[in-house]
């Protein structure tokens, strides 16, 4: 039974959406495409039809913000060892069986957002806390993409960059505002077969792959992708093969692919987790295909996460989890041993923040 939406601050309109002649309103904003009568939510939860129209329904409330380093995110070639503020809202347009944050992005109650912060107060948030980005995380961003537009324009003012960390499940109108105002952003890259998005997601594997294409071709994003690895689901030498394979053609050899352990959770808890054995091949075959930084992840790895020049072989970012151990590069992000340019968008030096995770309350920073 859906929660029924009611009036208020945190309620506003979209206008990715349109009516049908059956009396229905269709949402628009992603393939999904929810057609709903009045009172209804979408599959996403967080959009829904009141007053003969399709609006958010959680406009500047969050299930909570942290402070976490941005290999988190992960976002190996974006302003390495920096803090970014991260915050998600409740639900999600994707129905994975493995998600790993079920208890936010599946949330059905509205209860779970448990703070209000305006735009204005995340940037001033952000820099008061020294980071240097924000991130739109925990569930996906599109779903709440009038907020997360609003939020990016408010920190483009105060000069600090934004990150989606999203499945890059949206249609081409609304793809287009919303990176607009992104300035790095990791795409879930879940599988390369349609049986497993429709299976195990919910979803189709066409629009993400015509996000990623769009982000590479269309926009001056700086995007990086995560694929995570399921024993006996997407793990297969041939599916990892076609899909860097894809990557390389189709979006270029610079593009890092992060390869992760999976962990028993949610709906997925009879499979075993990912043997770091999986990322290490995964991570081979990448290579082999021409991805230039292959990363892996959620294990103890230093090698499979530390970045190496694809030219010369040298440790240019040293990685131990989310703390740097190394930094090789000059001011301008270039190898010092060689002088290849490392893609990506990096500082002088290197943040420090460590791995550090900082719990914060936006109300703190209201005054």
């Amino acid at each position: 039974m859906d929660v029924p939406i009611v009036p208020g601050p945190d309620v506003v309109p979209t206008k990715y959406w349109h009516r049908l002649e059956d009396g229905r309103v269709q949402c628009d904003l992603c393939s999904r495409f929810c057609k709903l009568r009045e009172g209804q939510r979408g599959l996403c939860f967080v959009r829904g039809r009141l007053d003969d129209q399709v609006v958010l329904a959680t406009y500047g409330r969050s299930s909570g913000f942290c402070v976490d380093p941005i290999e988190k995110k992960p976002l190996n070639h974006f302003l390495p060892g920096t803090p970014v503020l991260s915050f998600g809202t409740a639900g999600c347009n994707l129905f994975c069986k493995f998600c790993q944050n079920w208890d936010i992005s599946k949330s059905r109650q509205v209860d779970t957002l448990a703070d209000e912060a305006s735009p204005e107060l995340i940037a001033r948030a952000a820099s008061r806390l020294g980071c240097r980005s924000v991130a739109f995380t925990y569930n996906d961003p599109v779903i709440f993409l009038e907020y997360a537009v609003d939020v990016a324009r408010a920190c483009r003012e105060a000069g600090i960059l934004t990150v989606a960390v999203t499945a890059g499940e949206i249609c081409p109108e609304p793809r287009r505002e919303f990176y607009r105002w992104m300035d790095a952003a990791n795409v879930d890259l879940k599988a390369f077969t349609e049986r497993f998005y429709r299976q195990v997601c919910g979803a189709e594997l066409a629009p993400v792959l015509d996000t990623l294409s769009y982000l590479k071709h269309e926009t001056d994003v700086w995007f990086e992708i995560t694929t995570l690895l399921i024993p006996g689901e997407n793990d297969s030498s041939e599916e990892l093969d076609a899909m860097t394979r894809w990557v390389v053609d189709e979006l270029g050899p610079d593009v890092p692919m992060h390869f992760t352990a999976f962990h028993p959770d949610f709906k997925m808890t009879d499979r075993p987790p990912t043997p770091p054995a999986t990322l290490s091949r995964a991570q081979e075959i990448a290579r082999r295909n021409g991805v230039r930084y292959a990363y892996t992840g959620n294990v103890h790895d230093e090698a499979g996460g530390s970045t190496r020049c694809h030219s010369c072989e040298a440790l240019l970012i040293g990685r131990d989890w989310y703390r740097l151990t190394a930094w090789n590069l000059t001011a301008d992000g270039v190898c010092n041993a060689c002088g290849e340019r490392l893609p990506g968008l990096f500082d002088e030096s290197p943040g420090d923040w460590g791995s550090r995770r900082l719990p914060v309350r936006l109300r703190d920073f209201a005054g």
